[in-house]
């Protein structure tokens, strides 16, 4: 009798345990100096200080680096574990002036250091299950560091962060109880049936408002999915619209344009995997979301993916690829809305509302809100230089809890709306928080070093950002999850940005990096919309009644063109830019 995938996922993690024992134990350190040019200033005491994560420290000694036991050559004669974990030295630039560095030692474990976030993949494209993938990964990185006690020692540190913290806030209680509010009042659902019903005539204009749906709703994932491919596909069934057409156009301004449109959950998540200590513009949070932000007009492949879906929501075909264009030219000519062999998927249970039955939705109980949650996060973003987006989400959410109340819903019905809206997104809140924690073990266990030490000297610059490209698309595809990619690639391919930047003594390395920024955000959202194990392909297919094969081949062909030509537009601007 054959074995079964989670057979085989059990066998394959007790042997990655095995080899994790192995490497604790037999496996020597490599030790690498990794060092870090601060910002350096006097303070009002003339004393030499910078800003780390967006404290000053002070500089109160400093030796020549040749002195140092920290310096690459004396690293190399180590057989134990260094003293110092970190010491400011000196070097003598040309001008013989002194420039300062800190040095650090890390260390990496060779090929095994990638081994945490080889299992999580592995594991993910066996079982299909993320938060088993996720936490084996983080078990396996935990053995070769010789934390045995995973909850004590990885676990709780990790979720006791700073950004754990934000992200629970945030992603947990604003955005879950948001949606949970809407919900229950049935304000997102009546104003999406608000604009179908003034705004559908016909095939292309029932293509246009879904398009439009998916721009509005830019929160992104399976709420735009749900939301939009639910309200839509009565009217766009009628209008006789294929699934194929409705599925893609639903599937494809989802993560696209939430990443484009950012005042939303991402930046907070993504922002906790991308500091790299003595990158100045990566220094604090701030930092690190205005980066975000100022990547954005580099996310070649979403900006595409979105406009390809309007031109095909307006009727025009020709880069969808062979597929769309049949399904189109069928339901056209034949009405038959999903091709004769089909097995469409049922989305029955996604259209149940809990609207009681004394309330009266209003499609303005959706609007304020949005407006509120726009204009505060777009104005912080102006004045403060980040946008304020637990401010902006706990502003609509209050906004959407007053309007209720006025409206005479009972306080029971709202916070039952509340509780189910947090148990909605307590299984993806866990996977945030397991992600972050396999990012942090990754970063500790050297994978980036490894990579670094490994290919930072040899693959030329420009070919970096489709190598980040196509490893994130393979990833993301093989777990179908753009968030759990970030947390496996951010830590290892950052730095490798970093490093080769700095190597090759690229002009503009913030440019370079946002750029490669850009690839791994975006190489990640085209894996999870194109596997059939993502969430958001799935509910693409069951909100529209498509099948959920059918939806993954027609949609294969316009996003991979899309990919390719982001890949090209990607290495012409650090060609040309950086």
């Amino acid at each position: 009798m054959p074995l079964t995938n989670n057979q085989i996922a059990l066998i394959i993690f007790i042997l990655s345990l095995i080899a994790a024992l192995f490497v604790q134990q037999n496996v020597s350190k490599q030790w690498q100096e990794q060092s870090y040019v601060y910002q350096i200033y006097k303070n009002s005491a003339g004393v030499d200080a910078y800003k780390y994560k967006g404290k000053e420290q002070l500089i109160t000694h400093a030796v020549a680096y040749e002195n140092s036991p920290l310096n690459q050559q004396h690293l190399n004669q180590l057989t134990e574990q260094p003293r110092l974990i970190e010491q400011w030295v000196y070097k003598v630039n040309d001008k013989g002036e002194k420039v300062l560095q800190l040095l650090k030692p890390g260390f990496h474990f060779g090929l095994w250091s990638l081994l945490p976030a080889a299992i999580a993949i592995i594991l993910c494209l066996l079982t299909k299950e993320p938060i088993t993938a996720l936490f084996g990964g983080i078990v396996v990185g935990a053995f070769m560091l010789g934390r045995f006690d995973i909850t004590d020692k990885v676990l709780v540190p990790s979720l006791a962060s700073e950004s754990a913290a934000a992200i629970l806030l945030l992603y947990l209680w604003l955005l879950g109880g948001l949606i949970g509010i809407w919900s229950k009042t049935g304000a997102a659902y009546a104003f999406a049936q608000t604009m179908t019903k003034h705004f559908v005539r016909g095939a292309r204009s029932a293509k246009v408002v879904s398009w439009l749906l998916g721009i509005i709703f830019f929160q992104g994932g399976t709420v735009s999915t749900v939301l939009v491919g639910t309200t839509v596909r009565p009217l766009a069934d009628k209008a006789k619209v294929s699934h194929e057409e409705m599925s893609y156009i639903v599937d494809s301004t989802a993560s696209p344009i939430a990443l484009i449109l950012a005042f939303n959950a991402w930046p907070i998540y993504v922002q906790a995997l991308i500091f790299v200590p003595g990158v100045t513009f990566l220094a604090t949070e701030a930092d690190r979301i205005a980066f975000f932000f100022a990547s954005i007009p580099f996310s070649f492949y979403s900006i595409l993916a979105v406009t390809g879906t309007f031109l095909l929501s307006i009727n025009i075909t020709k880069f969808s690829g062979k597929g769309i264009r049949a399904a189109h030219q069928r339901a056209a000519t034949t009405g038959q809305l999903d091709a004769p062999d089909a097995r469409p998927l049922s989305a029955k249970e996604l259209q149940h509302s809990r609207i009681p039955e004394y309330y009266t939705p209003n499609f303005i109980e959706f609007i304020l809100p949005l407006i509120v949650l726009i204009i505060i996060a777009i104005s912080s973003f102006i004045f403060l230089g980040s946008p304020k987006v637990n401010w902006a989400f706990g502003a609509a959410l209050m906004l959407s809890v007053i309007i209720a109340l006025i409206k005479g819903m009972k306080l029971t019905d709202l916070l039952d709306g509340f509780n189910q809206g947090l148990k909605g997104v307590v299984v993806a809140s866990v996977i945030l928080m397991l992600a972050i924690t396999i990012g942090s073990i990754s970063k500790e266990i050297g994978g980036g070093l490894y990579l670094v030490d490994l290919l930072g000297k040899n693959i030329p610059y420009w070919a970096l950002p489709v190598m980040l490209q196509v490893i994130t698309m393979i990833i993301a595809f093989s777990t179908g999850t753009s968030w759990g990619t970030y947390a496996i690639a951010f830590p290892l391919a950052m730095p490798l940005a970093w490093t080769i930047a700095q190597s090759q003594g690229l002009a503009n390395p913030e440019l370079f990096m946002m750029v490669c920024f850009a690839t791994v955000l975006n190489g990640s959202i085209y894996g999870d919309q194109c596997s059939p194990i993502s969430d958001t392909t799935i509910l693409s297919s069951m909100t529209t009644g498509c099948d959920l094969m059918d939806h993954v081949k027609t949609q294969l062909f316009p996003a991979t063109l899309t990919a390719g030509i982001a890949g090209v537009l990607w290495t012409l601007t650090v060609l040309l830019a950086a």
